[in-house]
Parts: structure tokens; C-alpha cells; sequence
């Protein structure tokens, strides 16, 4: 069985996560009414990978006996300047997201749950994974400069990203 304090954590990220997930999507609407729809998909993508997050989460929490709850999410950004401040505010925000995954991780130690701890081994590494495809994708926008033939390339690129699941908990 899981500690409240552990049960209220994770309730608070599977939030964190389904924020995201928001945030994401309406990156999405935003890169299609900007006509780029390989980076609006590549949002889409990343929308669906954080709802997959908040659901590992959802069931673990299950797994665990503990009860998650779901609650209210407040309004995403919805204009950027440019795709590059799209990405930039996307690698701010995984870079929080990391922070918020840390302080779980550090919980589940001063708890001593350890069956949390190595359940949250996923989600960090998860992590560098997401910061660093965005930090990437960030240098490549950087370098095209004001191509809109390179934007065109990278748009199209961006469209072959492919939603995998992640495994399950158990």
C-alpha cells in the first residue's frame, strides 16, 4: 500500500502531466494555424505521450492501492512568437517537469517506498530523452535561421514522429 503523502505526489503530477498534455495540444493548434503541420503533428505526438504518462501513473497509483483523483487544470498558453519559442517553451517546461519528477523520486526515498523509487526510474530517464530531442530540435531551428525551405524540410521530418506506448508498470 502506498503512503498518503506518496498517494498525494503522485496525484499532483498525474495533473502535472495531463497539463502537459493540454500545453502540447494546443501547441499543436497553434502550428497548424501557422501552416506547419509535421510540427503540429510532432505536438500531437508528444500530447499523446503525456497522457500516456498521467495513465501509467493513474494505474500504478491503482497497482498500489492508493486512490488517484483527478483534478482541475488551468488554461495553456495559446500564441507563440515564432516556432522557436515553441520549442524553447517546450524544453522549459520538460526541464520543470524533470524538477517535478525528482522531487517525487526524492520523496519516494525519504518514504522508503522503494517499489515508487524503481517505478519512477522510467520517468527520469523518460526525461532526458525529452530534453534532449527538444534541446536538438532547438539547435536544427537555430541553424535554419530564416530558411523557409529548411522550415519546409524540417516540417516534413517532423510529420514521420510515431507514437509508442510506454511499457507497462507491471
Amino acid at each position: 500500500m502506498i503512503s498518503k503523502k506518496m498517494e498525494d505526489a503522485f496525484n499532483d503530477q498525474i495533473t502535472a502531466e495531463f497539463y502537459s498534455a493540454h500545453l502540447y495540444l494546443s501547441m499543436s493548434a497553434y502550428l497548424e494555424s501557422i501552416d506547419l503541420p509535421g510540427c503540429a503533428h510532432w505536438m500531437r505526438i508528444q500530447y499523446q505521450e503525456e497522457v500516456s504518462h498521467a495513465s501509467k501513473m493513474f494505474d500504478y497509483l491503482i497497482e498500489r492501492d492508493g486512490r488517484a483523483i483527478i483534478k482541475g487544470l488551468d488554461a495553456p498558453q495559446v500564441e507563440w512568437k515564432s516556432i522557436l519559442d515553441i520549442f524553447k517553451a517546450t524544453f522549459e517546461h520538460e526541464q520543470n517537469v524533470t524538477g517535478l519528477i525528482n522531487n517525487l523520486v526524492d520523496l519516494a526515498l525519504a518514504e522508503k517506498d522503494h517499489a515508487s523509487n524503481i517505478f519512477l526510474q522510467w520517468f527520469v530517464n523518460e526525461q532526458v530523452e525529452e530534453e534532449s530531442t527538444v534541446k536538438g530540435i532547438i539547435q536544427q531551428l537555430k541553424l535554419l535561421g530564416d530558411s523557409k525551405a529548411g522550415l519546409f524540410q524540417m516540417d516534413r521530418e517532423m510529420r514521420q514522429r510515431v507514437f509508442t506506448p510506454p511499457p507497462a508498470s507491471t
